[in-house]
């Protein structure tokens, strides 16, 4: 444990699973008071009881990011719970994969929702505080898709855009508050997201799950599949001290599949 997290106050959405889970096993093993955020509350009970923090050191809540009302009373909760905000963790995440023409009104919307809305309520609640006390880091979970166009997912594409450019912008009001935001842009990492993905565009492009893991790594030139661990350690970076000169940044862990 090299304690660069120790006493900070983080907010981790989409925790129970996945690269959230991972985030806030690296965020406990760092020190961090942590609120865990997602839909499933037995999951996020599980996740509790495997990182064995003291009561007074974890709080778990079940709510749905669209729920802009739910956001701003869950950081409201966590500030009287802990005194404050110091670190927030977006990484609640939906995926949807379609032809262009397949999608409707509908799954954009359910997407921007989730993926975008989600994020900017969280952003919206714990500025005032973080602001007011000159002190906080945000971390938005984007994509390598929201980075470039690829087949049969614009909608998560669009979203993960959204995200993207929505950390550039906040980045630019939040600095003279010395609040850094940045972005975390994962490629292939191997959790239950990646294993929805390989069975949407199998059905939507014909390909089997196998073919289509061969082609997309065929674009990696590590050539594997990240684990939601290497995700982690960029997150823990960027919610510590260590990364106090960075912010309005999208960064890539993908396994060099997008280098610029």
């Amino acid at each position: 444990m090299a304690h660069r997290l120790d006493e900070q106050v983080a907010i981790i959405t989409g925790a129970s699973r996945g690269i959230g889970r991972a985030i806030a096993e690296a965020y406990a093993a760092e020190g961090a008071r942590l609120c865990l955020i997602a839909t499933d509350m037995a999951r996020l009970q599980e996740v509790q009881d495997s990182l064995g923090l003291p009561a007074e050191q974890i709080l778990t809540l079940s709510l749905n990011v669209r729920d802009r009302d739910a956001c701003f009373a869950a950081v409201k909760q966590v500030e009287q719970h802990f005194g404050r905000v110091d670190v927030l963790v977006n990484n609640a995440g939906v995926y949807r994969a379609k032809s262009f023409l397949d999608y409707t009104p509908g799954d954009f919307q359910d997407l921007l929702d989730v993926n975008l809305f989600g994020v900017l309520h969280f952003m919206q609640a714990v500025l005032p505080g973080m602001q007011a006390r000159r002190h906080g880091r945000i971390v938005n979970m984007a994509s390598t898709a929201g980075k470039w166009g690829s087949r049969n997912q614009s909608a998560y594409n669009v979203s993960k855009h959204a995200v993207v450019g929505i950390t550039r912008c906040v980045a630019l009001e939040a600095s003279p508050h010395n609040v850094t935001v940045n972005a975390i842009c994962p490629g292939f990492i191997q959790t239950d997201m990646v294993e929805e993905l390989k069975a949407q565009v199998a059905h939507s492009s014909g390909m089997t799950g196998e073919e289509l893991v061969k082609a997309a790594l065929s674009r990696v030139p590590l050539g594997r599949i990240l684990n939601p661990t290497e995700i982690a350690g960029l997150a823990v970076f960027l919610g510590s001290a260590e990364s106090s000169g960075m912010t309005g940044q999208s960064i890539h862990v993908d396994g060099g599949m997008v280098m610029f």
